[in-house]
């Protein structure tokens, strides 16, 4: 059943004892961030933070585990989505035909035609106008001690095109400047940046609007790879099973949900001056440093009695934003299945690679070089194109098990004959690429080989002695999976590649399919944690490897700095909380309700900040 408020949400949620209610005082400057930190890594409970220094509740992690995400969006399971698109669309759709866009060709079907969102007249409820357009009214998180500002982290930002009226609804932060602007962090690739550019190519003012909470199904479709062609709010439609009615804003011409909870109307004029915008302690895990953005001014702000400000955080992971992934992950599985590639079976992007850094796919495999196929057409499908690295194994492997794909990698891989390498886009995130948004991709065939395809894969030996500017971790090889890790203090240049060719000669590398090389203060950490480092940290055309006559695959991923590596762009940090905040949490979490104590997951990543600051090293123009 669709929710009419965010309200009507947070009611479903305490009835399900998914809600705890803070009524202490927290600050929306670091305090909420810290507490909300703890209790996402252990997939705790939605929070209502009533008591913020504002007249609106904050609600955040609403949506951070799995039950949540099934909840807001009305299944049972996400995997039920997808099995409602296949039913409903599998037998009138031809295989190469996009579900969306059919889906959108539609509407004298009933069914479909009702989902279709629909512009209603009058005022809706959340059209209730303050009397003066300020931002400060609002909660606004400073999510992480070197961010820029405070930033709006859920907003639903609504564009139009300017010639053909096609509407965008997606999600980009806001770091709010001052109470009338906001910088409007429009990535390169995002549909809203092509608004952009259109509108200043024509010399016109563009109109924006930013809706805030409403039915949590707007939230997550706000965030939805979908093609450039198809209304967000038609998926929403769909999964909510009830159109979505629109009103028309009080200052500009675009339609918002008239049943959101909060609306921040404005525009962005093309003819002015970017504004530095950030840092930002994002989603990687890592602060996504300060560039210049469009400038967003606010003309009104509306609001509906009652209204909740929705906001989330992120950072290292987990955090709510892989929950949302999760959704993204199941529900267009079966797109991709239809429209493209039918031998697909399952996918997944673990936590880990904080969505475009890794995915995991299995496939039906009916012929030789198919997964160098299927690599490549997800290369080049919408979003994917920003994946980093792809393993693709059989149709029987439990992908979501990862001591099952550690055993099949090590049985069907020899890295130099099943690694392919190539360039492409990017995630303007991604801080590793030697070039910003253009960078390489590492595809792994580990699936069972035919005839024409073998390689050799030898039995894993275990690694002797090796000396070396570092010190080695040697517990997988010990259970017979083939990775060696090895821990590098960096002190010269070309210090890792001269230590593996060093120990590329020695027989205590026959069998090892791989050498992962990190900076030695990640070399103790969490095998989770090594992988988020690593898919991180690495271009693989620069980082990944092979001396001369040997199949192990060596994986550089260190840090890189100027000094050492000849990297020329700024490294960020690893995100942290400090230690005064974190200090005054741990004393304040008896009384805050918040359950049994957890501590700070930030205290075991402060080894690896080596500086103050949003900036780890500089590159070539400092």
């Amino acid at each position: 059943m669709p929710y009419n408020s965010l309200i009507s949400f947070i009611q479903t949620l305490e009835k399900n004892a998914e809600l705890i209610r803070v009524r202490e005082h927290v600050s929306p400057h670091l305090e909420i961030t810290e507490i909300t930190d703890r209790i996402s890594k252990v997939t705790g409970k939605a929070l209502l933070f009533e008591n913020n220094g504002t007249r609106f509740p904050l609600l955040i992690n609403a949506m951070g585990s799995e039950k949540r995400m099934c909840m807001a969006l009305g299944y049972q399971s996400l995997d039920d989505i997808g099995k409602e698109i296949m039913e409903m669309v599998g037998s009138v759709m031809a295989p190469r035909e996009s579900f969306f866009s059919k889906l959108a060709l539609l509407p004298t079907l009933k069914e479909v035609s009702s989902w279709m969102p629909a512009k209603i007249s009058g005022k809706g409820a959340c059209q209730v106008i303050l009397s003066e357009p300020d931002l400060s009214v609002l909660p606004v998180l400073t999510c992480w001690p070197f961010d820029g500002g405070p930033f709006i982290t859920l907003p639903i930002v609504h564009t139009k095109h300017p010639e053909t009226g096609q509407r965008n609804v997606g999600m980009y932060r806001m770091q709010v400047l001052d109470k009338q602007t906001t910088g409007m962090h429009w990535h390169l690739h995002k549909n809203s940046a092509t608004h952009y550019r259109e509108y200043k190519r024509l010399g016109k003012r563009m109109p924006v609007a930013v809706a805030l909470g409403g039915d949590p199904t707007y939230t997550y479709c706000a965030t939805a790879p979908l093609p450039e062609n198809v209304d967000e709010y038609l998926l929403a439609g769909f999964l909510r099973k009830k159109r979505v009615e629109l009103v028309k804003c009080i200052s500009c011409d675009l339609e918002v949900p008239s049943d959101a909870d909060i609306i921040i109307e404005g525009y962005v004029d093309p003819s002015e001056d970017l504004v530095l915008e950030g840092p930002f302690g994002d989603h990687t895990g890592f602060y996504s440093l300060a560039d210049y953005y469009p400038r967003f001014h606010v003309t009104c702000i509306t609001h509906r009695k009652n209204a909740v400000y929705p906001t989330t955080i992120v950072g290292i992971p987990p955090q709510e934003d892989a929950w949302i992934g999760k959704a993204t992950e199941r529900i267009f599985l079966t797109p991709i299945r239809l429209s493209m590639l039918p031998e697909i079976k399952d996918m997944v992007m673990p936590v880990e690679g904080v969505f475009h850094n890794l995915v995991i796919v299995s496939i039906h495999k009916t012929f030789p070089g198919q997964a160098a196929k299927v690599m490549n057409s997800l290369w080049g499908a919408g979003q994917m194109m920003f994946n980093k690295i792809l393993l693709v194994v059989d149709e029987d492997v439990d992908i979501h098990n990862p001591e099952e794909l550690l055993k099949v990698v090590k049985e069907n891989v020899d890295p130099f004959e099943d690694t392919l390498l190539t360039k492409g886009p990017v995630d303007v995130l991604d801080h590793s690429s030697s070039r910003f948004a253009v960078g390489s991709k590492l595809g792994i065939d580990a699936t069972r080989k035919w005839e024409g395809e073998k390689g050799d894969v030898l039995p894993v030996a275990f690694a002797q002695e090796l000396k070396g500017p570092g010190s080695l971790r040697t517990d997988l090889l010990k259970l017979g999976i083939p990775i060696l890790m090895a821990g590098i203090s960096k002190k010269e240049k070309g210090a890792v590649r001269a230590f593996h060719q060093q120990i590329s000669g020695n027989d205590a590398l026959k069998g090892i399919q791989w050498v992962v090389y990190v900076d030695e203060d990640v070399l103790p950490l969490s095998w989770g944690t090594i992988v988020w480092i690593v898919a991180n940290n690495i271009d693989p055309m620069r980082d990944c490897f092979f001396t001369d006559g040997s199949h192990t695959m060596a994986i550089d991923g260190t840090m890189k700095t100027f000094e050492l590596d000849g990297f020329q762009r700024e490294w960020p940090n690893v995100i942290t909380m400090t230690d005064d905040v974190i200090a005054s949490i741990d004393k304040r979490w008896e009384s805050l309700g918040l359950g049994p104590f957890i501590p700070s997951p930030s205290l075991q990543y402060k080894s690896l900040v080596k500086v103050e600051g949003a900036v780890a090293s500089h590159g070539f123009k400092h």
